[in-house]
């Protein structure tokens, strides 16, 4: 007990100086920019534009496309096997020989009954001519004919039967010899010579496996990806694969297929991807374990600011109260701030444009659709039939809003104060001030990353409430589509909870302290 108490005061004492070096520091460096906001713990950063990379990591294994087992439709014993593992063979290469004595005596007896079978018709023949010029001249009975005429084709249906069972015979004697069916390589050989093989033709227990053949020129890794992540696996998506044996030689694929059922691994539950890969040169083996990287976003120099400063509507206001704001006061600089509506800040020409440039193209367009839509209104109103132009137009915004309404908020789960936070009063869903809906095109980026969040920015020497939308995140830091500029400031800002919790650690420490001067309490700095 005494060694736990100790412990505690060691660490209250580590962090009254934390707290002391930090209370100077903050004194001595004050701005005017921070001269106005209240003390807290909190961390300035800037907007700047950073590298942002979003991948999904998992391990695979690799595996043939085209995998063929390789069987012999004739039983007996092997006589040669021609090939060994690791042989690349074209199709139709020899692969083994079985013993054919068997069937050749089998082919021998049925060419002999097949010649028995075709003198008897010729036989049959000859006594069917006889017969029917004596049955023309009324010299024998209407039933010798018939008997004549049937067994005729009786002697004629033998032969047809005896001919199938010579022809049944040739390929079950060329059955003996097993031929590569595909181009590939020999991965494994499951048989010896000498071995006496069965054959699956009728045989229940599928016949004697005698070797395994792939084709290599081109593989696949199979891989298992969390459940977190597989909404971001897209057929087409590139990926790097790197093996152990070739440590600086990555190898590019890309993903083929994403597998509908999932698997249950210690509790964890994954869906197998397959990832193709062109292996021209034999590197990739069957078997071997492979690290896959799949590139699901990429951008460069692209505003950015870390997750930490993200809040949603649900947990503004328990940051706020940490600088001393109420809830009036957050309400009225989000009005003052309206959302930023257009989800990807892009030029005409690809490149990024900035968000100054980003928010007025958007304020343009809106005023103009605007001023139209009050236009047209204003015609009605005074009896005038709309255009077909003005028809057009309604009808297009109106299907725009029907798409909006079922869009959905952004989703993304950054830093601390990402969606999924919890606290302060309940969040608004994905409305604006005054609950109205902003207007926006949705980008299969936005869907799958983008959303609308609240960060604390420096602005006119204070801490201000603004929304922003973000673009693609690495988890640590996200991308500034709308709503700030480069060079601004943002507040990370821990949450109310945290603060109550290391003010109650403080007064706790300070009493258990001996040392004099060591707790006290902590005032807000003006």
């Amino acid at each position: 007990m005494a060694t736990r108490i100790l412990l505690v005061i060691s660490v209250g004492l580590l962090a009254s100086c934390d707290y002391l070096e930090s209370y100077l520091a903050d004194d001595k460096d004050a701005s005017l920019e921070n001269a106005n906001l209240p003390y807290s713990d909190y961390q300035q950063v800037a907007v700047a534009p950073r590298n942002i990379r979003v991948a999904v990591e998992a391990a695979g294994e690799v595996e043939p496309v085209t995998t063929v087992e390789v069987k012999s439709k004739a039983s007996g014993e092997i006589l040669e096997m021609t090939v060994d593992t690791g042989d690349v063979v074209e199709a139709g290469t020899l692969l083994a020989q079985i013993d054919q004595r068997v069937l050749k005596n089998t082919l021998k007896q049925a060419e002999a009954s097949l010649t028995v079978a075709r003198a008897k018709l010729a036989n049959s023949r000859s006594q069917l001519e006889r017969i029917n010029s004596l049955y023309v001249r009324k010299s024998v009975s209407k039933a010798d004919w018939e008997k004549s005429t049937l067994d005729h084709a009786t002697a004629q249906s033998e032969v047809v039967q005896r001919e199938i069972t010579v022809e049944n015979a040739v390929i079950q004697l060329g059955d003996c010899d097993v031929n590569a069916p595909i181009t590939g390589t020999i991965i494994e050989r499951a048989v010896e010579q000498g071995t006496v093989i069965s054959s699956p033709m009728g045989n229940s227990s599928g016949g004697t496996l005698l070797l395994k053949m792939a084709d290599l020129s081109r593989v696949q890794i199979r891989m298992l990806v969390n459940e977190i992540d597989i909404g971001k696996m897209k057929p087409g998506v590139s990926a790097t694969v790197n093996v152990a044996a070739y440590a600086n030689r990555p190898f590019q694929g890309e993903v083929i297929k994403v597998e509908p059922q999932a698997t249950t691994i210690q509790n964890v539950t994954m869906f197998p991807v397959l990832i193709d890969l062109e292996n021209r040169e034999g590197l990739l083996r069957p078997g071997m374990n492979a690290d896959v990287e799949v590139m699901v976003a990429n951008r460069n120099q692209v505003l950015a600011i870390p997750n930490a400063a993200l809040r949603t509507q649900g947990d503004v206001y328990s940051g706020a109260s940490v600088l001393g704001y109420t809830i009036e006061d957050v309400d009225r600089m989000l009005a003052a701030s309206p959302k930023p509506r257009k989800t990807s800040a892009v030029r005409d020409n690809g490149s990024p444009a900035s968000t100054a440039e980003t928010d007025a193209d958007v304020i343009k367009s809106d005023i103009s659709d605007e001023e139209r839509l009050n236009a047209i209104m204003t015609k009605m109103r005074t009896g005038k039939r709309p255009s077909e132009e003005d028809v057009a137009f309604m009808r297009k915004n109106r299907e725009l809003m029907q798409k909006i309404a079922g869009s959905g908020a952004g989703r993304g789960r950054p830093g601390g104060g990402g969606p999924g936070a919890s606290g302060g009063r309940p969040a608004n869903g994905s409305r604006g001030p005054g609950g109205q809906r902003p207007k926006r095109v949705v980008s299969s980026v936005d869907q799958q990353f983008g959303g609308d969040y609240i960060v604390f920015v420096i602005r006119n020497g204070e801490a201000v409430a603004v929304h922003v939308r973000t673009g693609i995140t690495d988890m640590d830091y996200s991308e500034v589509v709308a709503g700030l500029n480069q060079g601004e400031k943002v507040l990370i800002l821990p949450s109310q909870s945290l603060v109550q919790a290391n003010e109650t650690w403080q007064n706790r420490a300070s009493r258990m302290s001996p040392i004099p001067g060591l707790g006290g309490s902590r005032g807000r700095r003006g």
